[in-house]
Order: C-alpha cells, then sequence, then structure tokens
C-alpha cells in the first residue's frame, strides 16, 4: 500500500502548473502508469507536439510525489515480463482537484483569446 503523501498547501497555491507537469497530471488522470508510459501518453496525445523526456519526467515526478498530488500505485506487471522494477504512478484526490483547477484556468484562458479573435470559435 502506498504511503500516505502529504498535501503542499491549497489546490490553488500549486497553479499555475507547468506545461510538463499538466501533462503528467493528465496523463495520469486515466490510471496508474509507469514513467514510460506516461512519456508514450504525451506523445501519442499531442501527436509527437509535446515530448516529457526522462529528466523533466523524473524530476517533475519526484516534486509531485513530494507535494502529494501523485503517488505510487500498487500496480506491477508481471515478473516474466522483465517489468516488475517499475515504479508506478497515480493521481492522488489532491493532484486530481489540481489537474481540474489548471484545465479550468487553462480553458479561461482559450476563451479569452477567442474573445479577442486571436483563434477562432472551433479547434483547428
Amino acid at each position: 500500500m502506498a504511503k500516505k503523501q502529504r498535501t503542499a498547501g491549497t489546490p490553488e497555491s500549486q497553479l499555475p502548473l507547468a506545461p510538463a507537469t499538466f501533462q503528467i497530471l493528465l496523463a495520469l488522470a486515466d490510471g496508474e502508469r509507469h514513467g514510460y508510459a506516461i512519456m508514450k501518453e504525451v506523445a501519442s496525445r499531442t501527436k509527437g507536439a509535446v515530448r516529457v523526456g526522462p529528466g523533466t519526467l523524473y524530476g517533475a515526478l519526484k516534486r509531485l510525489l513530494e507535494g502529494g498530488l501523485v503517488e505510487e500505485g500498487s500496480e506491477r506487471a508481471d515478473a516474466e515480463l522483465g517489468d516488475d522494477r517499475r515504479r508506478y504512478y497515480r493521481l492522488t484526490k489532491f493532484g486530481l482537484r489540481v489537474a481540474r483547477l489548471e484545465a479550468r484556468r487553462l480553458d479561461a484562458m482559450v476563451r479569452a483569446a477567442r474573445q479577442k479573435k486571436l483563434i477562432g470559435t472551433a479547434p483547428a
């Protein structure tokens, strides 16, 4: 069982998130993933426009773990597949709240850009 993480203040105090950090939280919104799967999910979802490298990923995961946004998961793959040493990560309730607030913050920015006619009304 994962140990209890302490949270770093309020969800609002975590904002704004660095783009790579938000991408990691988005990747974990679907459930537990190990580091390489997080990198693949980000690249796939953004069609390669965003790539989170190992240094960025593991540095961010360390901060997210320390801040209580992410915790180590319990999922482990079959040891016969050779990945029994992989660490899996999942969002905490606090991390989910932070991710939702960041999504709302970004949505408000996009709406403002549309009002200023910087972008169209529908995604391109």
